[in-house]
């Protein structure tokens, strides 16, 4: 039971043995990464190697769209994230979108895709959810997730609603440290409310401290998960924790005290993360046993949550389904915003003042220099690229000095829209920057729109 909630990840494009080894004793599942991904050929090879070992496995991976892709990490995705879909604003379209990352997962055998982000980004200083997020407008944000979850799982993908109970109004990555969320907690609650309500099958767990419900993670909060998320949303379904290799629960409780508390919590799946591999499992293994063995983990609990595991892993049966095969490409389209003559007449000089991505994202192969068909030091009009600058004095104060020397610029905002230079004329916000983003963009650039 134990090694049912326990969901590792590993390298490379094949199962290493210890993965095939811990799956055949009832490992209940993966989660994949960048690293496991060339293309969605090979991705259904590798989930049809793990369920030859466990036919029951959940296969997991972020597949968000836009800025978070894994399946589609060589080319950028086809679909853009979140931020430009609350901008478009059409329900409708988001889970059209949805139904196409859904038929992606299941092209791919993954059948639990760690989306939608339910988080309402209310804090312009976020550093990992910003561009992830719908919007910053709990009503907005929960109409988008309800639409996102009833899409995804329209293909027999698992959707799952996170980072409960809302990453949004937080100013530092858990990735890195333990946030601490401010703000009014009902409106962070509300996307969940609707994502349970649109019958989301799992919720995944924020490493995030709220100061109304003590000073340890949420993942280890039993007022949170117990009283909040079972009792006052009534979801039934399947709690997956965010990894527990992040700092902001490693550092705070440790990777096996908070498996332990976290169960006793109520969540019931553990992924461990990107780097944690088969001793890591091992150690998790005994600190569940252990704290059963002790009595101080109930046993009925761990059998409830291999219960709830179980049953999504039956109901989640991914199947590609009909969706509008355009629907990316319209949805990044109608997501952009452009003021004055941002068309080129000829080859462009980009320059891409751009700060390291987060960790959720990783590093992008494309670029809207690649997609222009120019280098950075080409001669011909200017074009700056910025992504969510109003975090970064340094990009502030470069755009600022290009603008100064070539008025005539071109300023591409990919990420946040919250800062522009003063003297910027001609301005496209694309609010993503996934490949269908920059490439409306280009199109819009290129007179091809």
């Amino acid at each position: 039971m134990a090694l049912a909630c326990i969901w590792p990840g590993f390298p490379g494009y094949e199962a290493p043995e210890w993965v095939r080894r811990r799956l055949a004793d009832g490992m209940g599942g993966v989660c994949l990464f960048g690293w496991n991904v060339r293309d969605v050929e090979q991705v259904a090879e590798l989930t049809a190697a793990l369920r030859a070992e466990n036919p029951a496995v959940l296969v997991s991976t972020d597949e968000e769209g836009g800025d978070v892709t894994r399946l589609e990490l060589a080319t950028g995705s086809s679909f853009p994230g979140n931020w430009a879909l609350g901008v478009a604003d059409d329900a409708g379209m988001t889970a059209e979108v949805a139904a196409g990352i859904g038929s992606l997962c299941a092209q791919a055998g993954v059948n639990l895709d760690l989306a939608p982000c339910a988080d309402v980004n209310s804090n312009p200083a976020n550093p990992v959810i910003g561009i992830r997020s719908f919007g910053a407008d709990p009503a907005l944000v929960s109409r988008h997730v309800a639409a996102f979850v009833q899409g995804l799982q329209r293909c027999g993908v698992a959707a799952c609603a996170k980072h409960f109970p809302g990453h949004g109004d937080t100013a530092q990555d858990s990735h890195h440290e333990l946030p601490r969320a401010e703000g009014d907690l009902e409106a962070a609650l509300a996307p969940f409310r609707a994502a349970v309500d649109a019958g989301v099958k799992t919720v995944m767990t924020a490493h995030i401290v709220v100061p109304a419900f003590g000073t340890g993670p949420a993942t280890v909060s039993k007022e949170l998960l117990t009283g909040q998320l079972r009792g006052g949303l009534g979801f039934d379904g399947l709690v997956v924790t965010d990894a527990l290799e992040m700092r902001g629960l490693a550092d705070s409780v440790g990777i096996e005290e908070g498996a332990v508390l976290a169960l006793e919590a109520g969540a019931d799946a553990l992924c461990l993360g990107h780097d944690l591999a088969d001793e890591a499992v091992e150690r998790v293994c005994g600190a569940i046993t252990g704290a059963v063995e002790a009595g101080r983990l109930p046993v009925d609990r761990l059998a409830k949550a291999c219960e709830r595991i179980a049953s999504v892993a039956a109901w989640a049966q991914p199947q590609p389904v009909d969706f509008d095969p355009g629907v990316g490409r319209g949805a990044a389209c109608r997501a952009l915003r452009v003021e004055g003559d941002v068309r080129l007449a000829g080859p462009a000089r980009v320059v891409e003042l751009l700060p390291d991505p987060n960790m959720a994202a990783g590093p992008a192969e494309h670029s809207l220099a690649q997609l222009l068909g120019t280098e950075p030091d080409a001669d011909g009009r200017m074009v700056v690229v910025l992504r969510d600058a109003h975090r970064y004095d340094w990009v502030r104060e470069q755009a600022d000095a290009l603008l100064a020397d070539c008025p005539n610029a071109v300023v591409v905002e990919t990420g946040l829209p919250y800062w522009r230079p003063a003297s910027a004329r001609n301005y496209v916000a694309t609010h993503g920057a996934g490949r269908a983003n920059l490439e409306a963009a280009a199109e819009v650039l290129l007179g091809h729109a």
